[in-house]
C-alpha cells in the first residue's frame, strides 16, 4: 500500500477548541507529575502491528523485551500501533484504529518508506529493516549520539477517568520551526489477547507500549514555540503502567526531533 499524503496541516478548529478546553480546566494540582526533556536525545521507536498478522508476535515480544514498560532503564520510548486494515482478514483488533492506519501512511509518505506493512519498525520516523538483527538497536544507539533539536515538557494531574495533560515545546533551530509540530500519546501495557480467528487463531498474545490514544499535530509558532493543553480520557479496558508521551516531529521528513515519557501517574 503506498500514500502520497503528508502530514496534516494546522487545525485552526482543534486548536480554538482546546485553547476553550484550556480556559475551563483547574490549575495543574500540587501532585502534578512533570518532565523536562535534557541535553540528550531521547529516541523514539514505532511499531506499526496487528493482531491479525502472524508475523507481528515476534515484533510485539521483541518491543516488550527491549522497552520494558516498567523499566526506566529502556534505551528509549516505544510506542505500538495497532493498524486497522487487517480486520477485514478475519479478526478484529480491538486495539486497532483507522488514526494509526493514516499515521502509517503518512510516515511512508514523509520518508519513511515507500510502502507501509506489518511488523514495520521506525526509530526516530526513519524505517528499521533488519531490527530484529540489531539494526534498531544501531538506529537507536546512532539517535542517541545527535544533539536533541527540540526542548519538550509534560505536565499531568490525574483526575477521575482523565488526566489533564500540558505539553509545551521550543525548537531554537529557524530551519527546523517551519515544519515542527507537537504530539500527545497515551499509551498502556499488560495486556493479553486470546485470538479466535484469523492468521492467529488459538494464540495468546501479549502486548505492552499499546497506543490507546494520540493528539496531534499541534503546529509550532513563528518563534519555535508550542503547547498543547487537554482532558485526556483513560480507557474503558485500561492497562498497567500507563504512559503519556510528548514528542516533536518533522511534518515534512517525519524527523523526531525530540521526546519525552511520563509514567504511572495516576
Amino acid at each position: 500500500m503506498q500514500s502520497n499524503r503528508h502530514f496534516p496541516a494546522a487545525r485552526v478548529v482543534l486548536a480554538a477548541v482546546l485553547l476553550a478546553v484550556a480556559a475551563s480546566l483547574p490549575a495543574l494540582a500540587a501532585d502534578t507529575c512533570r518532565a523536562v526533556s535534557g541535553p540528550r536525545t531521547v529516541p523514539l521507536v514505532e511499531l506499526f502491528t496487528s493482531e491479525g498478522c502472524d508475523s507481528c508476535p515476534p515484533a510485539d515480544r521483541w518491543l516488550s523485551a527491549q522497552f520494558p514498560p516498567q523499566s526506566a532503564a529502556a534505551p528509549g520510548i516505544a510506542l505500538a500501533y495497532h493498524v486497522d486494515y487487517w480486520d477485514r482478514l478475519g479478526w478484529r483488533d480491538r486495539f486497532a484504529k483507522a488514526q494509526f492506519t493514516h499515521r502509517q501512511r503518512d510516515e511512508a509518505s514523509a520518508g519513511a518508506g515507500a510502502i507501509v506493512y506489518t511488523p514495520q519498525v521506525l526509530v526516530q520516523g526513519r524505517e528499521t529493516r533488519g531490527w530484529d538483527r540489531g539494526g534498531a538497536m544501531d538506529a537507536i544507539a546512532a539517535a542517541e549520539r545527535r544533539p536533541p533539536r527540540a526542548d519538550v515538557a509534560l505536565d499531568i494531574s490525574p483526575g477521575e477517568g482523565v488526566l489533564h495533560v500540558r505539553a509545551t515545546a521550543s525548537v531554537a533551530d529557524p530551519a527546523l520551526r517551519k515544519n515542527a509540530s507537537l504530539w500527545i500519546a497515551f499509551a498502556d501495557s499488560g495486556h493479553v489477547t486470546e485470538v479466535g480467528a484469523g492468521e492467529n487463531r488459538g494464540v495468546r498474545l501479549q502486548h505492552d507500549n499499546v497506543v490507546r490514544s494520540l493528539e496531534g499535530p499541534f503546529r509550532l509558532d513563528a518563534r519555535g514555540n508550542g503547547a498543547a493543553t487537554l482532558l485526556l480520557p483513560l480507557p474503558e479496558q485500561p492497562g498497567s503502567a500507563p504512559t503519556v508521551v510528548a514528542f516533536v516531529q518533522d511534518n515534512r521528513s517525519g524527523d523526531v526531533l525530540q521526546a519525552i515519557a511520563l509514567r504511572n501517574c495516576r
